[in-house]
């Protein structure tokens, strides 16, 4: 992999972006994302840390026996039992895979938490390259807050790594301390004093929390860095990553300025930031440069007078460039399922008969209550309807009763696993609550809801609202979404949404652990 002009996506969602607190994956969303990251066209998706979970390790191998169109990588400390299990989650990959080893090499790291002499570090880090090297032939290296690492031991690592056998060295500016210009300067100097730096591709993997990692990433990008890690939405650790979507935008509009290309297909862009924010529960900010909803919005009458004369006067990107495709298309409740197929269609959804069924029955049902349905509601709709976990409980009805004067009084209609349809009621300090309430009669499944959002899809007194939520049982949080015209409706549905998540994950685990028991 060393295409001239090209700049390598290398995609961490699955890895660094779930490690953003509460953005935590099951395997079937996990390998939902990655389906959708190829349609992207994503050069190398990092699917997981296989060492830190059983269920880690299970993700990553199937992704990577699934996906054939990238590079499946899988992370490891730069210890063999990390490399171990990312050989296991990885050796029946459908792509030739990668592995990619760190450790740090930083003084505080390496002082502080590692507890190693510099010379030691650099030991481990030949060796891991070495061991991973007899398993797969593309291996990545990492030296961890290379931001804050000595110029020199830098280059020497580097060197010593590459005549290892690395084939990509990635340049990590772990907590996000640096500044374009020193970032820019310590990747030249790399070019410059590390001998054997022509026998692999430099990548860079810059945080985001002095808000500068995707100016750092096209620093290093414009002095020859060839591979970028980055996020879609720009999700990861504290304050996050660079976002894929700047970083390949940037390249895409600047080609003035960079005269370089990716592999990726930017229609695919805004289609992939909605189902990361859906599956993991964070939303994107309107403000958010490309996928914000504010992106191609004008407010100012200069502005949008610019606008209809002349798109490029305010627009320096077409909103169809990233997928977000202006319908001409007026939907409403006498459109037929082909006329849905093929709306559906052009803003990038792909789906299978059943789904579309799924699809047609809650947009007729939306259309009966909204004069007009437009793009926004179509979103909503398939993500709420066709993304949702599997059920296993369906709520089957929920009724409220509440007022100024009143005891907010929930009455919910459930059907379980077994097919019992079972009814229960309580009240609440507010309606919201008092269903939740009521539902938790129904289920009873311990939990603490930690977060509750709610905003209106389109404008008007009849746009459908969105709800996201989060529930925490034990260490993990489980998010759930839910969306509708009727807010109480929407707050219930993504309710047993995360329910459905957390019961789905304590069936399996109880399964898992009747399975060790047997065995």
């Amino acid at each position: 992999m060393n295409e001239d002009g090209v700049v390598y996506i290398f995609d961490t969602t699955l890895r660094d972006g779930e490690q953003s607190p509460g953005a935590s994956l099951n395997t079937q969303e996990k390998l939902e994302i990655a389906r959708q990251l190829e349609r992207l066209g994503v050069d190398v998706m990092e699917a997981g840390f296989p060492i830190t979970s059983p269920d880690d390790l299970r993700a990553v191998s199937l992704i990577a026996q699934e996906i054939k169109g990238a590079t499946i990588c899988g992370l490891a400390r730069a210890v063999r039992q990390d490399i171990d299990a990312c050989w296991e989650a990885l050796q029946h990959a459908a792509a030739p895979p990668r592995i990619h080893t760190f450790i740090a090499t930083s003084p505080i790291h390496m002082e502080r938490k590692l507890k190693k002499r510099p010379e030691d570090v650099l030991g481990m880090a030949v060796e891991a390259v070495r061991y991973a090297k007899g398993f797969v032939s593309d291996v990545e290296f990492s030296p961890e807050d290379a931001g804050r690492s000595e110029p020199e031991f830098l280059y020497k690592v580097l060197t010593a790594v590459i005549d290892a056998g690395a084939t990509t060295v990635n340049i990590p500016d772990t907590v996000g301390y640096t500044t374009p210009e020193e970032w820019g300067a310590l990747i030249r100097g790399i070019f410059e004093h590390v001998p054997n730096i022509g026998q692999a591709v430099v990548s860079v993997h810059c945080h985001n929390d002095l808000g500068m990692a995707t100016a750092n990433s096209l620093a290093a990008v414009r002095v020859g860095a060839r591979q970028v890690e980055c996020t879609i939405n720009g999700l990861g650790e504290r304050a996050g990553n660079a976002a894929l979507e700047e970083i390949v935008m940037a390249i895409h509009t600047r080609r003035d300025v960079f005269d370089l290309r990716t592999h990726i297909d930017t229609t695919q862009i805004y289609p992939t930031s909605r189902l990361v924010s859906h599956l993991t529960g964070f939303a994107v900010q309107r403000n958010k440069a490309i996928v914000g909803a504010n992106a191609f919005a004008h407010e100012a009458g200069i502005h949008q007078d610019g606008v209809l004369k002349e798109r490029t006067t305010y627009e320096i990107m077409d909103a169809a460039s990233i997928g977000l495709v202006r319908s001409q298309l007026v939907l409403g409740k006498h459109s037929g399922r082909h006329a849905l197929r093929v709306r559906l269609e052009e803003l990038g959804y792909q789906l299978a008969l059943d789904e579309l069924d799924r699809a047609f029955a809650r947009f007729k049902e939306v259309a009966d209550k909204k004069k007009e349905v437009d793009d926004r509601d179509l979103r909503a709709i398939v993500e709420d309807e066709i993304w949702l976990a599997p059920e296993v409980y369906k709520l089957e009805h929920v009724q409220v009763s509440c007022g100024d004067h009143s005891v907010p009084t929930a009455t919910v209609r459930i059907r379980t696993p077994e097919g019992e349809v079972r009814a229960d009621a309580d009240l609440g300090t507010g309606p919201v609550d008092a269903v939740y309430r009521a539902i938790n009669r129904v289920i009873s499944v311990p939990n603490e809801l930690i977060e509750f959002s709610v905003k209106a899809v389109t404008e008007g007194i009849d746009a459908l609202g969105e709800v996201t939520i989060r529930i925490r049982s034990d260490s993990r949080v489980f998010s759930g979404h839910g969306a509708s015209t009727d807010i109480i409706v929407a707050s219930a549905r993504a309710y047993m949404n995360a329910l459905n998540k957390l019961v789905a994950y304590l069936q399996e685990h109880e399964e898992k652990a009747k399975a060790s028991t047997l065995s």
